[in-house]
C-alpha cells in the first residue's frame, strides 16, 4: 500500500471539533473527520457547523444509532428502528449544513447480539435499507456500518445488501476473534480496498505499558526510526487491511507524528508471523 492509499481520519468522539487543529489538519493532507449522531452530548454537528467554511475541505462522515434516553442521567438508548433513524439523518443534514459523505449505522451489533438470529438479520436488514434510501434521496453520500464488535453483523448481514464503507476497530490491539470477523466481512462483502477503514488504532489508550512491552521495531524493514505510537499507529493498517484510520487527537504534535508514521515501510513478513500466532493463541484456547 501507497503513503497515498494511508488516509487519516480525525475522529471528535472525546475532542471539540477546534478551528486551528482542523486547519492544521489540512495543512498536513488530512482530509476527514469522523463524528456521529451522539457525540459531545449530541451536539457535535452543532459545532461542527461552526467551521461550516472548512467543512467542505474534507470528507465528513457520521453516525447513527444512539438516541437520547428517556430518564435524566441514563446512557443513550440503541435503536435501529427505521424512523429514528431516518429522523437522525435528516437533522444531520440540518445541523451540520451539509450532507455528510458517509452515514454509518453506529455499532448494530449493540441491538443485534440480543436477537434470535432470524430476527437479528430482519432488524439489520430494514435498518441498512433505511440509510440506502437516504442515499437515494440525497441526505448522504454513501452508507456504511460502524462496528466495534463486528461478530454480529457478519452473522446477520445479506450479502446483497454490502454497505460502501465499514468502519471497524482496526491495530495491535485487536483480539483475534474480532480480526477474524472484519476479515470474514470484507472478503463475503467483496468490500472494496478504498471502503476499509479502521478506528481505535491505540485501543483508547497511547501509553498503556502493554505497548512498550511489545517489540514493535520488529515490524519495520531495516533502517528506520520511529516513535512507539507511530508504529502502532502504522500498523492500524495492516491489522486488518484498511486505507482509513479513524483517530482522536486535540494536539497538534500528535497529529504531526502520526502523520509522519504513515510513511513507514513494514514488513509484511513480521505481520503475517503476528496474525499468525494471534491464530495460534485462539485455536490453544478453544481447543
Amino acid at each position: 500500500m501507497r503513503r497515498g492509499d494511508r488516509g487519516i481520519v480525525l475522529g471528535l468522539h472525546r475532542a471539540d471539533p477546534d478551528r486551528s487543529l482542523l486547519e492544521h489538519a489540512l495543512s498536513l493532507g488530512v482530509r476527514g473527520i469522523d463524528t456521529a449522531y451522539n457525540y459531545r452530548g449530541f451536539s457535535s454537528h452543532r459545532q461542527l457547523a461552526r467551521v461550516a467554511d472548512l467543512l467542505g475541505e474534507f470528507i465528513v462522515s457520521t453516525k447513527v444509532g444512539y438516541f437520547p434516553s428517556d430518564g435524566a442521567g441514563q446512557p443513550p438508548q440503541h435503536s435501529l428502528e427505521p424512523a429514528r433513524l431516518r429522523q437522525a439523518i435528516e437533522q444531520s443534514v440540518d445541523e451540520l449544513g451539509r450532507c455528510p459523505d458517509v452515514v454509518f449505522l453506529h455499532n448494530p451489533e449493540h441491538t443485534l447480539r440480543d436477537l434470535p438470529a432470524e430476527q437479528a438479520r430482519d432488524r439489520l436488514d430494514t435498518a441498512s435499507v433505511t440509510v440506502v434510501e437516504a442515499v437515494a434521496a440525497g441526505w448522504c453520500g454513501a452508507w456504511g456500518i460502524a462496528s466495534w464488535d463486528p461478530r454480529p453483523v457478519a452473522a446477520a448481514i445479506r450479502s446483497d445488501l454490502p454497505p460502501s464503507v465499514l468502519l471497524l476497530r482496526s491495530g495491535l490491539a485487536v483480539a483475534a476473534p474480532i480480526l477474524s470477523a472484519a476479515d470474514e466481512l470484507y472478503r463475503r462483502l467483496d468490500i472494496p480496498h478504498e471502503g476499509r477503514w479502521g478506528m481505535s488504532p491505540f485501543g483508547g489508550s497511547t501509553t498503556d505499558p502493554a505497548w512498550q512491552a511489545i517489540g514493535q521495531a520488529g515490524f519495520l524493514t531495516d533502517g528506520q526510526q520511529a516513535t512507539t505510537a507511530q508504529v502502532a499507529f502504522r500498523l492500524a493498517y495492516e491489522l486488518p487491511a484498511v486505507t482509513r484510520v479513524a483517530v482522536g487527537t486535540t494536539h497538534r504534535k500528535h497529529l504531526e507524528e502520526l502523520v509522519a508514521g504513515t510513511e513507514l515501510d513494514v514488513s509484511e513478513a513480521a505481520v503475517a508471523r503476528y496474525r499468525q500466532l494471534l491464530s495460534q493463541q485462539v485455536a490453544s484456547t478453544t481447543a
